[in-house]
């Protein structure tokens, strides 16, 4: 039985989800909740049973010190409601936890019970993944939907894929059999630099979310994050020949694959997104999700020198160097 005494009454809520883990490379997802949760100071009223979900050897418990007193807090997923004043009023139930070890299908079932109880209109789940991506480029963003209704009306992709998946897949076909609308946002974070934290693709979530519930997120210092933290891989390629070489064949392949599409699109969304804030004034230990459903681990190893490099890449067929690539 689900009780949320102390609950108020939610204006058009909206449910967004993100776990820490198989799906959030860089951490990037659960970032952005965090985010959502500061900014709007939510305030939590529900955690799940961590004792139904985790495997603590795998998500261990942590312990610290409270007025000399010693605690420990026990890995689980929360519940909080943040309030969205203005023109257009809309709650959000933000829900952020770590990818359950076991009983997938009753901790959806346990999230959608919240999400019924509460009113929930809308779930959407957010994903980071590792892909081919130059990190000098504008974050990918895919927005899937099992819903072709939704698909159409939200300019979604109807999902089509095939293969592994992780919790938010999972939660996504849980809510379309329950009838319950449901999104999956996904960044693709460069796999060369898949360490956390990845402000720039936490960003970029944030704003094709903003765009489709048509709220105006705050930012703080998170574009100024975002500018320094590519910056820095900047710095890191620049020092080696072989980085800056990856990432140019990078930056060709994205910048050819996308020019035919050049993206009256992206400006109009871009300018929206300008007026709306013109107007409204101011992992756990593992591998994460890849764009063909595989797991890896972080791809960035330290050298000798203290430094990092990404893997590199196939080289064309018919060469007689058969020197095999870094994993």
């Amino acid at each position: 039985m689900i009780e949320l005494e102390g609950v108020p009454e939610l204006i058009d809520p909206v449910m967004v989800a993100a776990f820490e883990g198989w799906n959030d490379a860089g951490d990037a997802a659960s970032t952005a909740v965090a985010h959502l949760d500061k900014e709007w100071k939510g305030e939590v009223f529900a955690a799940l049973d961590a004792e139904d979900y985790y495997d603590f050897q795998v998500n261990r418990p942590t312990v610290w010190m409270d007025d000399g007193v010693r605690k420990i807090t026990w890995p689980t997923t929360r519940l909080s409601v943040v309030r969205i004043s203005g023109e257009k009023p809309r709650d959000l139930v933000l829900v952020r936890g770590i990818e359950p070890s076991m009983r997938w299908r009753s901790f959806c079932n346990e999230l959608l019970g919240f999400a019924h109880e509460l009113g929930v209109e809308l779930v959407v789940i957010l994903g980071a993944l590792l892909g081919d991506t130059p990190h000098t480029r504008p974050v990918p963003i895919s927005g899937t939907t099992s819903d072709s209704d939704l698909a159409r009306r939200m300019d979604l992709e109807e999902t089509k894929y095939e293969g592994p998946t992780g919790i938010v897949g999972v939660l996504q076909e849980a809510c379309t059999h329950a009838g319950v609308p449901a999104v999956s946002l996904w960044a693709a974070v460069p796999h060369y630099v898949s360490q956390p934290p990845n402000p720039k693709a936490t960003l970029a979530l944030l704003n094709r979310l903003e765009d489709l519930i048509d709220v105006r997120i705050p930012l703080g210092e998170l574009a100024e994050d975002a500018r320094a933290w590519q910056v820095g891989v900047d710095q890191l390629a620049a020092e080696d020949s072989e980085v800056a070489e990856y990432v140019q064949s990078l930056e060709e392949a994205r910048d050819t694959a996308e020019l035919p599409e050049a993206s009256g699109e992206a400006i109009a969304r871009e300018f929206e997104r300008y007026l709306r804030r013109r107007d409204g004034g101011s992992p756990s230990a593992g591998g994460h999700a890849t764009a063909d459903g595989g797991e890896t681990g972080p791809f960035l190893k330290d050298n000798p020198g203290g430094r990092t490099k990404p893997p590199k890449p196939p080289r064309p067929s018919g060469t007689d160097d058969d020197e095999s690539s870094e994993e």
